[in-house]
């Protein structure tokens, strides 16, 4: 099929209330615009589909896709008294998650990507991705969306384009990002651009019923560092298929922040405001599952205190010219996991999805509603669970996914920031690392200087096991939380952040904490209350930033007095304080074992400042 004789409309044509030129490329003109066309008519000639749409963004477009789902089938429409605007989808039970094992970074060399990447030869890669790609959307329609990441034409900003086969992942893309024909004039304009492509993998013949939820057994997420671009194959879920998300914002991004000398990190962003009204911006990366969403979204339990949200999962930090970190959150929505967020543990999560939302793999209630495990105390008596099935509490199984999601605008959370989207972004005072650990690392402790931080984000972990049943040797490395996400060899990423701390004034750098709200006492019982009550230990970090109250040193690094930690209205014992912050010398020294043999997994590669860090934390335990 010739480029020209594809059609530039959906299979059913477009709605009354759309205009004529609905799906057609942009008339915009300019130097990049012929590279931009030529690359997506060669996507059009090597997937064959049978019409070509070029998003621009609007609310009309949007509406119409979402409408032309439910027809096919793949959406469910929300009752509107409960849910206005939302839709539930419902994937293949082999799509439920990001695929890691079939993410490959394709460097020139492998050593570039590293030992914890998968990595693949470029041009075998592509030999292999030609081959399942050729003809993967006959039958279908190839979307072509223009995204930004942050606010369009922002100095922290970055834009791609994604062309996909997939209506599911163009709604989703229109939440995560900004999509729209100003992006297109930004490319024709000749500003550089990430090259995005994917397909479900699931061809139509003439005639032929489409499913539900189209993928493919064979899947692929494949990122090429040296060309920014990144092709997925044959999952029409999450990440796999909202490139924009993890594979561009992190993988793609942390490549183009070390070039450029920015970082692109896997981190919350909260403006924290003091009693008196003063303003303080921090950045936090945790491991999933370590109270990540909770934190960005925080209701503190001291009076006065307040936080406000800016992002919730990535952030695009840079040196200023004024020696300071400079951070945006570079998405426009929420792709948070439902099971688990509910009015005890996230009211402003709960909140935020009031309505205007895709949710995937949850339940449905009778009553057209949604409901997941943790929404509410008790179960609803009956329901549909994730894959259509009747369901009650006595079914012996989850109704939604444990790992079902739902993908909203960041601008409908209650504690959005008025200038959560201000294309400068903000400056950080503080920046936290923190894992789900039962043992050893206290509730809070400050690092002494850049380095040293640098060093803590390193050694990130969590425990595999309870609390009952864990050893420091049963650990889960995710140094800087981003494990499964940075674009290059980890051991030069950590260089890249000692470097960046070079370049900031040293009385305006962000302090570096590392934080655990979920150490254990010997009984198997949390120690710390966690949730709306870690507001303290904020309260105590911007003290400390203000230079207001002063700390202990110990060996791994400086921790608070219990004086100085605002604990009025709680109720933790002397004991469970006292264990809060005990190290055990022997235990530290064996974990500083593991961190050896983590850092001996790359070789010589891992700057030698955060080896001497390591020999100098042994030196503290032996002398302690």
């Amino acid at each position: 099929m010739a480029i020209a004789d594809i059609v530039t409309r959906t299979q059913t044509g477009p709605s009354r209330s759309l205009p004529a030129t609905y799906g057609e490329r942009p008339a915009i003109d300019g130097p990049g615009m012929a590279a931009l066309v030529e690359w997506v008519e060669g996507i059009a000639a090597l997937t064959q589909p049978d019409h070509i749409h070029w998003v621009d963004g609007s609310r009309a477009e949007n509406e119409y896709l979402l409408r032309e789902m439910v027809d096919e089938g793949k959406l469910i429409k929300l009752n509107p008294e409960w849910r206005p605007g939302s839709y539930l989808a419902r994937s293949h039970p082999s799509d439920v998650a990001r695929t890691e094992a079939r993410t490959f970074i394709a460097s020139e060399k492998e050593e570039a990507a590293g030992p914890t990447n998968n990595w693949a030869a470029p041009a075998e890669i592509r030999a292999t991705l030609e081959g399942v790609f050729e003809g993967s959307m006959r039958g279908r329609t190839m979307y072509v969306v223009p995204f930004s990441m942050g606010a369009v034409g922002g100095p922290l900003s970055h834009i791609g384009v994604q062309v996909t086969d997939s209506a599911y992942a163009v709604a989703s893309i229109g939440i995560m990002t900004r999509v729209g024909t100003e992006v297109v004039r930004q490319i024709a304009d000749g500003a550089p651009w990430v090259k995005t492509v994917h397909s479900v993998g699931a061809p139509l013949e003439p005639g032929q019923q489409d499913v539900a939820w189209p993928c493919n057994d064979e899947k692929y997420i494949v990122h090429f560092p040296d060309t920014l671009e990144v092709w997925s194959f044959g999952s029409g879920y999450g990440g796999n298929a909202i490139l924009a998300k993890k594979c561009f914002a992190l993988r793609i991004a942390s490549v183009i922040g070390r070039d450029e000398g920015w970082l692109a990190e896997h981190m919350l962003l909260i403006r924290v405001i003091s009693p008196e009204g003063k303003a303080y911006h921090v950045a936090a990366a945790f491991p999933s599952a370590c109270g990540k969403t909770n934190l960005a979204m925080l209701r503190p339990t001291i009076p006065g205190w307040r936080v406000e949200t800016l992002g919730d999962d990535i952030a695009w930090i840079r040196p200023g010219e004024d020696g300071r970190l400079w951070a945006i959150n570079p998405e426009a929505g929420f792709f948070g996991v439902a099971p688990g967020t509910g009015e005890s543990t996230n009211v402003t999560a709960v909140e935020t999805l009031w309505g205007n939302t895709i949710f995937t793999n949850v339940a449905l209630r009778p009553d057209g509603d949604v409901w997941w495990e943790g929404l509410t105390d008790q179960a609803p008596a009956e329901l549909i669970d994730w894959e259509g099935n009747p369901w009650t509490p006595d079914s012996g199984r989850p109704a939604a996914h444990p790992n079902s999601r739902f993908t909203v605008a960041a601008a409908q959370c209650p504690q959005i920031a008025a200038d959560w989207d201000t294309p400068e972004g903000v400056p950080l005072d503080a920046i936290l690392f923190g894992g789900r650990r039962a043992t050893n690392v206290p509730l809070v402790v400050e690092a002494t200087d850049w380095t040293h931080g640098v060093f803590l984000g390193s050694t990130i972990s969590s425990e595999r096991t309870a609390a009952a049943e864990g050893t420091v040797g049963e650990l889960r490395r995710d140094p800087f939380a981003m494990l499964p996400f940075c674009g290059y060899n980890m051991a030069d990423y950590f260089g890249h952040w000692v470097s960046i701390g070079q370049r900031l004034r040293f009385d305006r750098a962000p302090r570096i904490f590392q934080v655990n709200w979920f150490r254990k006492g010997a009984d198997g019982r949390f120690l710390w209350p966690g949730f709306g009550d870690n507001s303290r230990v904020i309260d105590w970090i911007i003290r400390r930033v203000e230079g207001r109250v002063p700390a202990v040193d110990s060996p791994i690094g400086r921790l608070p007095r219990i004086e100085d930690l605002n604990l009025d209205g709680m109720e933790v014992s002397e004991a469970d304080l006292e264990e809060l912050f005990a190290i055990d010398p022997d235990s530290w020294l064996a974990e500083a074992d593991l961190t050896e043999e983590f850092y001996d997994t790359f070789g010589d590669r891992i700057p030698s400042s955060l080896r001497a860090e390591l020999s100098s934390l042994r030196y503290r335990l032996k002398q302690a």
